[in-house]
């Protein structure tokens, strides 16, 4: 099935298109889902993507060459037609759903099914092929209500007047996700960032996400930031940068905090189990909805995620995907 579509270490090929999704080395044409590193690269001669990922990878990379594709919008390459559809994973994100020789194929690169007042929700595609990642594919991985952890974050702030919250979030993606969650929930307090977030919270608000007041913490009093709510990369919760704030209450929102021992390991006295991608029952219900006739897996866990499928009747395969490290939740 679908001999047109080779999967490779370092990405998977469109052979009629001539071009490449999420590659890992440069290519003459490469199709981006989004703007992470371990999917979005510098170097290529020629990008398609959606705007939104074009501008980070403008300002990640200062990548010039692109061309824009609107969600629902068609192009052809190569006799493929290819279609890029909301993924719900970050500002941009998108599956890519390819049409050729009578069979369809849909690339997710990363996602999610929560909602997410950043980006738009994925959109399932009934296919041929569906090509998922299974970064938590264990049955351990079970995301609690997002709502749920916000509040839990709340009630420490206000429970600690004197001290702040520092929340490590990644910059793309997550910190703006946890900014706006924050906002929905009726904190509209200044919230303060660390310079490293600034340039990514300063493009999603040009591309039109609203999330109210930020601050740079950079020079600002410690007695300022009492009973604030600061948001830095999770690198920054442990090192002298953090020092100079408030006694912090260190927190950390992502999907790994499901595993004690990795908050354990980083000092997280808050761990908050708010991921960008999907959990185990997510995963397990997107491929019954899509039905697919093969499901090929990568960027994580992909062994259970194949028994699961083996034994569900679905044919799946595993993928070998080099450099698909998953930075944004690690």
């Amino acid at each position: 099935m679908a001999h047109w579509i080779e999967p490779h270490p370092t990405g998977i090929y469109v052979r009629p298109a001539n071009a490449w999704i999420d590659p890992s080395q440069p290519q003459e044409r490469a199709l981006v889902t989004h703007g992470h590193a371990d999917h979005a690269r510098g170097g290529h001669r020629h990008v398609w993507a959606t705007r939104e990922t074009l501008a980070i990878m403008a300002l990640r990379y200062g990548t010039a060459s692109g061309t824009a594709v609107g969600y629902d919008e068609e192009i052809r390459l190569g006799g493929v037609t290819i279609r890029y559809v909301p993924a719900g994973h970050v500002l941009g994100s998108a599956q890519i759903i390819l049409d050729h020789a009578g069979e369809r194929v849909v690339v997710t690169g990363d996602y999610k099914r929560r909602a997410d007042p950043t980006c738009l929700p994925f959109e399932p595609v009934p296919c041929d092929i569906f090509v998922t990642e299974a970064t938590f594919g264990l049955p351990v991985f079970r995301h609690p209500d997002t709502g749920s952890e916000m509040d839990r974050l709340l009630h420490a702030l206000h429970a600690n007047p004197d001290r702040c919250v520092l929340v490590g979030a990644y910059a793309l993606g997550k910190a703006q996700r946890v900014i706006c969650e924050l906002r929905a929930r009726g904190h509209h307090d200044p919230i303060y960032i660390h310079g490293a977030l600034e340039r990514m919270c300063a493009l999603y608000q040009d591309l039109g996400v609203d999330m109210g007041q930020l601050r740079g913490a950079t020079g600002v009093a410690a007695k300022d930031m009492r009973g604030a709510i600061v948001l830095a990369p999770p690198s920054a919760l442990n090192d002298r940068w953090s020092r100079r704030l408030p006694d912090p209450i260190a927190a950390m929102a992502s999907g790994w905090m499901r595993v004690r021992q990795r908050a354990r390991q980083r000092n997280v006295e808050l761990p908050l189990v708010i991921s960008d991608h999907a959990d185990w029952d997510e995963l397990t219900d997107t491929i019954r909805e899509v039905a697919p006739s093969e499901t090929w897996i990568t960027h994580g866990r992909e062994e259970a995620l194949l028994h699961w499928c083996m034994t569900h009747q679905y044919r799946a395969r595993a993928l070998a995907l080099v450099g698909r490290e998953d930075e944004e939740e690690g």
